[in-house]
């Protein structure tokens, strides 16, 4: 898939976030294996904890659509560099995300910084990290 695409309708998306107090819109697009795409905008709330970031959107949205193997992601906001998902999103997105997974980062003036999820999130708590812990 050529990532332009993916990045246009992350920011296509971007445009139906609901984000009445911090005005930060964010759109993104996941590209499954399968060749589907997901979009998802952030959804805020009065009760700031329980909003909801595009990039999980996105995810959450696939997964409920059976979707669990993931191609490519590209998320868009309107700031001076590529917008860097949340620490919460980077947590989610290596639950689900191969470490060399591409992520696209960019804002509405068209820079584009491409990483692996590996890059975005070394060393990152997972499923292993559970399986080996002392239970008692």
């Amino acid at each position: 898939m050529d990532t332009n695409f993916l990045l246009e309708k992350a920011k296509e998306i971007r445009t139906k976030a609901y984000t009445p107090y911090s005005k930060f819109k964010v759109g993104a697009a996941l590209l499954t294996k399968s060749g589907k795409i997901y979009q998802g905008c952030n959804i805020e709330n009065a009760a700031y904890p329980v909003s909801c970031c595009a990039e999980r959107v996105a995810i959450f949205s696939a997964i409920a659509n059976g979707e669990m193997d993931f191609e490519e992601l590209a998320v868009v906001a309107d700031t001076k560099r590529p917008v860097p998902p949340c620490g919460s999103c980077r947590q989610v997105m290596s639950e689900f995300f191969d470490k060399d997974m591409k992520i696209h980062t960019s804002n509405l003036t068209n820079d584009v910084k491409t990483m692996t999820m590996d890059e975005l999130l070394p060393f990152s708590f997972n499923q292993n990290d559970l399986e080996t812990a002392d239970k008692e």
